[in-house]
């Protein structure tokens, strides 16, 4: 590696350890200011601390770095070394930050019946700083590492499915402590705009659609797509049952575009076979940069 490349890395991982440790405090600030003050449970070790922290005299950020350390030690032996480096410096500033955070950052209390602004404001800054640390490939530690580990030996299970069996656990354990049913109710409500705050983040606005498009006019179609500056790709197909040989149309499209595209298509005709699925997001020329 040349020095050139060398300085190139060394630069990026500092800056990815900078945003990691910001995207961290993001992540303790929910916490600390809307999440545990008001007894809401949402998920993942964090979750377990909160509820744990109305039992034990110790603070959030302590149980939090507690639980985490044996599967920070797993995340080692089963993981990527680089991902749990990153992870270990997330865990540390949310440890740091979350207690920190209490010596002198007011809280907001749900005691006037707003437990869904806290659940809302507080599941926004923890998916704020998940999604901003899965860009920079880090994690949160926690029941993330469990899940990448999970699907280390088992590939088929859909992480959709860990993560929400995962999550009812300790919403239910949250249940059982607290014996509120609002509380649960707000844990569901705080997850959900996570998932959504990380999503964001992480796939951005720029969902696009892929077509392929079986036409006996395929010419005529590209053409009309390429004077809307429209990449297209033709590939050579032959139907299984007619034996006819045709050309079908492959093209990504903004979403904003995707309506235009189905009736340059219609128009020249209407009896074409398309299938589309959404993409999370396109790199390339005419789309999003590869950075």
């Amino acid at each position: 590696m040349s020095a050139r490349m060398k300085r190139r890395t060394v630069l990026r991982w500092i800056f990815d350890i900078l945003i990691t440790v910001a995207a961290s405090a993001a992540y303790s600030l929910g916490v600390h200011c809307f999440i545990s003050p008001n007894n809401i449970a949402p998920g993942g070790v964090t979750g377990i601390a909160v509820v744990l922290s109305s039992i034990v005299p110790v603070k959030v950020g302590t149980l939090i770095f507690v639980f985490n350390v044996p599967l920070m030690i797993l995340g080692f032996v089963f993981l990527n070394k680089s991902t749990m480096i990153k992870t270990v410096i997330s865990v540390a500033a949310i440890t740091v930050f979350t207690d920190l955070f209490g010596q002198f950052v007011p809280i907001y209390s749900a005691e006037g019946g707003n437990g869904i602004m806290a659940a809302l404001f507080g599941g926004a800054l923890m998916g704020v700083g998940l999604g901003v640390n899965y860009q920079r490939e880090s994690t949160s530690g926690g029941t993330d590492i469990i899940i990448k580990i999970i699907q280390k030996f088992n590939s088929d299970l859909k992480l959709g499915t860990i993560t929400a069996v995962l999550d009812i656990l300790v919403v239910g354990f949250g249940a059982l402590v607290y014996k509120d049913i609002n509380v649960v109710l707000f844990a569901v409500v705080a997850i959900f705009v996570q998932s959504k705050f990380i999503d964001f983040l992480v796939y951005g606005t720029q969902e696009s659609h892929f077509l392929f498009i079986f036409s006996k006019h395929s010419k005529k179609i590209a053409q009309r797509l390429l004077e809307q500056k429209r990449g297209v790709t033709l590939f050579k197909a032959e139907g299984a049952y007619s034996g006819e040989e045709r050309q079908v149309i492959a093209t990504a499209v903004h979403r904003t575009a995707y309506s235009k595209v189905k009736r340059i298509v219609r128009e020249i005709d209407p009896k074409a076979f398309v299938i589309t699925t959404s993409a999370g997001e396109v790199f390339g020329e005419g789309f999003t940069n590869l950075v």
